[in-house]
């Protein structure tokens, strides 16, 4: 038996933009692994689309929005005008093996925001 996906998924350009920027990163850091290390995370956010597809809310809920700092508060609210660009209400974190990925959701569709490594502190959401 197979399960038939629900929800559509897409990504923004933000997060096309973010996942340029991580095999930037991948080649500075070393060179020679950089393609096999895109691979996998390529492999990995092909399985969690899936896993998005038929469950919007795989994700945990995306705690920064609850930071109490006035900088974070700014940061999530560059955030939330992502997810209501996308014209979605609830925002989500998706845990990969070193990544984060963000994204907006609804029950019918799943709009893939942003990606970071699990050691940045913040999302890189554009202007």
């Amino acid at each position: 038996m197979t399960t038939r996906a629900t929800a559509r998924v897409e990504a923004a350009p933000n997060f096309l933009v973010n996942l340029e920027q991580a095999h930037a990163f991948f080649v500075l850091q070393d060179a020679p692994s950089a393609a096999s290390r895109l691979l996998r995370l390529k492999s990995d956010l092909r399985e969690m689309v899936a896993v998005l597809g038929w469950s919007p809310t795989g994700g945990r809920p995306a705690r920064f929005l609850n930071s109490r700092s006035a900088q974070a508060r700014l940061r999530a609210e560059s955030v939330r005008r992502l997810a209501e660009q996308a014209g979605l209400p609830n925002l989500r974190e998706f845990i990969l093996e070193q990544h984060v990925v963000l994204y907006a959701h609804a029950d019918t569709e799943v709009v893939l925001l942003a990606l970071k490594h699990q050691r940045q502190l913040t999302y890189s959401v554009g202007q």
